[in-house]
């Protein structure tokens, strides 16, 4: 149950960002997506039960590791391919990718949470709105071009190479300074050793400067990233069916064994005061 002071989200003005962030989610069937099931509120709070991934987040197995090997990245890779395959087909953008958003269900499979930065914008439509991670923001949103589906598979490009070397290929002391990396182009990155050729030309593919010349955007769609030779042998069936054996298998002792998240203190802070302003009439 993830619990929001309403107070709090109007102080901050976040009653939008808030608002689609449910409403994106309730929808979904694909098992690699996190799943919303209900809402709920009173004077001071909202309440949003959600599905319990009880496996931990993704970016904190990677952050214990270091790095993963091309086949635990391979995996974790499909994971997202396959639910930006079904977004997108919904006409839904993500625009939130990263390891911190990937969170392992009890079997091991990452799925897809934190839909806040998610928009309905339909097909063959741009939106405008700033917004992501600093080092996974694609250049068209930086330069404020508009954007469609294909700056989800620009920050794929961000997260593969993130998860095969431990750390984003564009990153600087503050954003602006990430953002000028960014648009230097990944040709300009120099790619480490470990990783292989075959990545390294997916993630160039996926990181084209232009949206129109990037993999996953063309007309086979994702297709295109499926058949790249790095997923050669992958089988995408058994990912879809939930038949394929996840590289890393979280312990999890029972439905309520939270030992896989960091721990942090009670909340002692005195209790909110009401909202009653009505913002959030249909929760």
């Amino acid at each position: 149950m993830k619990i929001l002071k309403k107070r709090h989200i109007v102080d901050t003005r976040q009653q939008e960002h808030i608002h689609k962030g449910a409403s994106k989610v309730p929808s979904v069937t694909l098992f690699l997506v996190f799943r919303l099931y209900r809402t709920f509120k009173d004077s001071k709070y909202l309440y949003m039960l959600l599905e319990a991934c009880l496996g931990g987040e993704l970016w904190t197995i990677l952050r214990d590791r270091g790095s993963f090997d091309d086949s635990t990245t391979r995996f974790y890779t499909g994971c997202v391919v396959e639910a930006f395959a079904y977004l997108h087909a919904k006409g839904i953008i993500y625009r939130d990718l990263k390891p911190e958003n990937l969170i392992l269900d009890s079997r091991g499979y990452a799925k897809l949470v934190d839909f806040g930065f998610a928009k309905k914008i339909g097909f063959c439509k741009k939106t405008w709105t700033f917004c992501g991670t600093p080092e996974y923001v694609a250049p068209e949103i930086i330069l404020n071009k508009g954007h469609d589906v294909s700056a989800d598979y620009w920050s794929l490009g961000i997260l593969m190479y993130e998860l095969l070397t431990g750390s984003p290929p564009f990153s600087g002391p503050d954003p602006m300074k990430t953002y000028n990396i960014i648009l230097r182009g990944i040709d300009m990155i120099e790619f480490p050793k470990k990783v292989t050729k075959n990545a390294a030309n997916l993630i160039k593919k996926l990181c084209r400067d232009s949206p129109s010349e990037r993999l996953g955007n063309l007309k086979n769609g994702v297709k295109d990233i499926q058949k790249h030779k790095w997923f050669e042998g992958f089988n995408w069936e058994g990912l879809k069916k939930g038949t394929l054996t996840p590289p890393i298998t979280p312990k999890v002792s029972s439905p309520i064994d939270t030992s896989n998240f960091d721990s942090f203190p009670e909340d002692t802070d005195e209790p909110p005061p009401d909202d009653n302003s009505g913002w959030d009439y249909d929760f």
